[in-house]
């Protein structure tokens, strides 16, 4: 007995996740930097009016993505996640060419998130080894990532909570300082009425803050892999997925509006919300003009941990999916092996190594490769969420097409097909509209091209020699894969 008990065990993954920690991955899952820190650049480059904008309607298509998602997530929670979905319902070579595209963004994620955490304590201690801290940094989120799924999804648990407290706090003390309660006079709305606010910049400014706007959102998929390691997939998604829309709009759209309120967007500190000047992120602006003094170390913190709960979630999904894509032959065998605590632990070592491309940047001066790094992986997002809005298009024309009744979904995505029709539309004008921005200012920024696109023809040139090595043709509705593993169990 006990035999067979360990074989069960170390031959499939273990659900560990509650339902709590389903809700804090998806709600810490998309709020870092691009919060923290991107959002300043946003108000500076196209107004805070064209700044709400663009988070709004990144929003909504998040949204009609995630529904997708967890309409997919409930009926088949699988960690393979999009890699599955895209291999059952269009073609198993779309599935591939998406699993490794995933991969290859969060393992490189966590390159670039350990770069930043760098830079963040090169803050505190300005003349410390970069080689030092991305060392220990990587060894604590491989750490956390070694114990068990529940070390995974406890550690981000807490993370998120420390997010969101920060953001809740900076909402009231926000609002307390444009009604006059803080800080001196009432601001009002008359920054919003400066210069040619609230919009500035013109139609192509606002397509590059929607790419930021783009970066900051993702992260939100990770729930889909996630689903494949919770308790009860059917309760818990559902639930993650419909306070992914209220955070967004309470999070990023009323602390933008905050933000922008407050700061004029021609303040010379918003441009300066990079990384390696956090002492301007818009928050610790926002603090600091309401009188609290040490709001910039305590920024700084909130800010590390969120970097390495990005980290963190990149480690976890990306070792999922490649330990996914090994079981079904589409990576090396031995990727597919699991430890006793059900931990894929080759897939963890290799994109751990991955994750020591990191030390890269202290070799080759801070931020330069970081920058190429964050580059080539942004576009790799937006391809998982134009992959996840066609698999979901497939999946029900399929289940209606095999005479199934939509009533046996545990959840269904509202609004079919205008959700993941738009989602599409929509991703494909940021990942067209990114060029634009580029060719528009000073002739034909080639580098930037480059660094921005390359993703595009390896993406193609992945999914295209699957494709032909193994003669894959689209998969017809009729013969696509429905069988659920929880069917019957409702």
């Amino acid at each position: 007995m006990s035999n067979q008990h360990h074989e069960t065990n170390s031959s499939s993954l273990k659900p560990g996740l509650k339902a709590r920690h389903m809700t804090m991955i998806a709600l810490g899952g998309s709020i870092g930097t691009g919060l923290f820190l991107a959002s300043g650049g946003a108000i500076a480059s196209a107004g805070p009016g064209g700044a709400l904008l663009a988070y709004a309607a990144v929003g909504i298509m998040v949204y009609f993505l995630m529904t997708s998602l967890g309409e997919l997530a409930t009926y088949i929670p699988d960690s393979g996640s999009f890699e599955t979905y895209a291999s059952r319902f269009v073609d198993p070579s779309l599935g591939f060419a998406m699993g490794w595209n995933f991969w290859y963004n969060w393992a490189i994620t966590i390159a670039a998130e350990l770069s930043a955490a760098t830079l963040i304590m090169k803050y505190w201690f300005p003349d410390s080894s970069s080689f030092l801290w991305s060392f220990l940094f990587l060894a604590l989120i491989f750490g956390l990532n070694v114990l068990s799924v529940k070390g995974y999804g406890e550690s981000e648990y807490w993370f998120a909570i420390i997010k969101i407290v920060v953001v809740i706090v900076f909402l009231i003390v926000g609002v307390a300082m444009i009604f006059g309660i803080l800080g001196g006079e009432a601001v009002g709305f008359k920054n919003f009425t400066i210069g040619d606010a609230p919009f500035h910049g013109g139609f192509f400014t606002f397509l590059g803050v929607f790419m930021a706007a783009g970066f900051s959102f993702q992260g939100t998929e990770m729930i889909g892999v996630a689903a494949g390691e919770s308790h009860n997939p059917r309760e818990h998604v559902p639930r993650a997925i419909r306070q992914v829309f209220w955070r967004i709009l309470l999070f990023y759209i009323f602390a933008i509006l905050v933000i922008g309120l407050l700061i004029p967007y021609t303040s010379p500190n918003l441009l300066k919300s990079g990384i390696d000047s956090i002492g301007v992120s818009p928050f610790t602006l926002v603090f600091e003009r309401a009188g609290l003094a040490f709001a910039a170390s305590a920024m700084n913190a909130v800010i590390l941990t969120s970097v390495l709960s990005a980290g963190n979630s990149g480690m976890y999904a990306s070792s999922r999916v490649l330990y996914s894509l090994a079981k079904r032959g589409k990576a090396p065998q031995f990727l597919g092996k699991l430890n006793r605590h059900g931990i894929p632990m080759n897939a963890l070592l290799l994109t751990t190594a991955v994750g020591m491309i990191a030390f890269l940047a202290s070799l080759f001066g801070d931020g330069v490769v970081y920058t190429w790094l964050l580059n080539a992986s942004g576009m790799c997002g937006f391809i998982t969420w134009l992959g996840i809005a066609i698999s979901h298009y497939r999946f029900r024309r399929a289940f209606i097409a095999q005479g199934h009744d939509l009533n046996e979904l545990p959840y269904r995505a509202k609004w079919f097909p205008f959700g993941p029709v738009f989602a599409f539309i929509l991703c494909l004008v940021v990942i067209l509209g990114q060029s634009m921005s580029l060719i528009t200012e000073h002739g034909f920024d080639w580098q930037g091209i480059i660094a921005a696109y390359i993703t595009i023809p390896v993406f193609l040139i992945v999914w295209l020699s699957y494709k032909w090595k193994h003669h894959i043709k689209l998969i017809p509705l009729k013969e696509c894969d429905l069988s659920s593993p929880t069917r019957g169990k409702q």
